[in-house]
């Protein structure tokens, strides 16, 4: 079949209409797959948010937990006055107790500021942080077992966490190598440890 320019006329209308329903065409399958990716974006988001959302409920669910298990911990440490502000006042007045008991001939102390105290490597604390008054001990003993009764008698009667770092002991000599009733003298370094909740107002 021949086409003369005669016909071109008459097949015109059609030619547009062809045309024109494959531009249409075009653009409605360009449209479709811009929504059909920005579909998928959001339903890759909505499942970022649902995964966030399981992790935090989990997460949640854990402290719960955790708050259960130790919650009897954490009153007993509160009891014996590890968490909370120091007690400067208790541990002397403690220390006043245990002079009266005579465990030992005699002992001074010095308590330091307080200060955070920095662990070697560094610890993860959590939510607390760690404070630290050091504490020296000088002593006059009559034998070494005094300074171990003075030690059992700091951790039984005294509320709190004394952590012993070291002690050093030598003999007393009176004037002219002359021996007296205090036969050793000792010393003792450490310091209370107190845990202080970032969140307690």
């Amino acid at each position: 079949m021949k086409l003369s320019k005669s016909d071109l006329p008459l097949m015109r209308r059609s030619i547009l209409t062809i045309c024109a329903s494959a531009f249409v065409s075009t653009v409605i399958l360009y449209i479709s797959g811009g929504y059909a990716e920005s579909a998928r974006i959001d339903r890759r988001n909505a499942q970022t948010l649902l995964n966030e959302a399981r992790n935090h409920l989990a997460m949640a669910r854990q402290d719960q937990e955790n708050m259960a298990n130790y919650a009897g911990e954490y009153s007993i440490l509160i009891e014996q006055k590890i968490i909370g502000d120091d007690q400067r006042l208790d541990w002397m007045e403690g220390l006043e107790k245990i002079r009266l008991k005579n465990p030992v001939t005699d002992f001074r102390y010095h308590i330091a500021p307080q200060k955070n105290y920095a662990f070697e490597p560094p610890l993860d604390s959590g939510n607390f942080d760690i404070r630290y008054s050091e504490m020296k001990l000088q002593f006059d003993l009559l034998h070494e077992a005094q300074l171990l009764d003075f030690l059992d008698a700091l951790r039984a009667d005294i509320k709190g966490w004394y952590q012993l770092e070291g002690c050093t002991m030598q003999r007393a000599g009176g004037e002219d190598g002359q021996t007296t009733a205090t036969r050793l003298k000792a010393e003792c370094s450490g310091g209370w440890i107190t845990l202080k909740n970032r969140s307690a107002k």
